[in-house]
């Protein structure tokens, strides 16, 4: 069967990794994922992340990061779905918890959060917001 999302699905595997208090959860590879995982781990979301053989294919191993017994990752949403897609400007692009939480952007330059965009000068489509 064919994954239509498979950005919702990374993300739905690190929420529920972090409720079963994992130390890290596997997800198939690719280069979003990958570069999603990348702003993640930029902005102090996850410990990390490496490549995995997984039954022939390749894989990503997700190192989940806890601070005082509680996940890092307090909430994770995907914003632009497959079937309704979000774009903002780099001067519109959302602030969440005022600052606190991060938007990750897939612009022209990359994948990048919220303000690196802002700081580029570059929108894009709004994937997904953490905090």
């Amino acid at each position: 069967m064919a994954l239509t999302d498979p950005l919702g699905d990374l993300l739905t595997r690190i929420r529920n990794g972090q409720r079963a208090r994992k130390d890290s959860v596997l997800s198939p590879a690719s280069k979003l994922r990958a570069r999603v995982l990348d702003v993640l781990q930029r902005e102090g979301y996850i410990r990390g992340y490496s490549s995995e053989d997984l039954a022939g294919h390749d894989g990503l191993r997700i190192e989940l990061k806890y601070f005082e017994g509680q996940p890092a990752i307090q909430h994770v949403a995907r914003v632009s779905k497959p079937g309704r897609r979000v774009y903002s400007g780099a001067k519109e692009l959302p602030r969440i918890r005022n600052g606190l939480g991060i938007t990750i952007v897939s612009t022209p330059k990359g994948v990048l959060s919220d303000a690196e965009a802002r700081e580029q000068n570059v929108g894009g489509e709004i994937l997904a917001e953490v905090f």
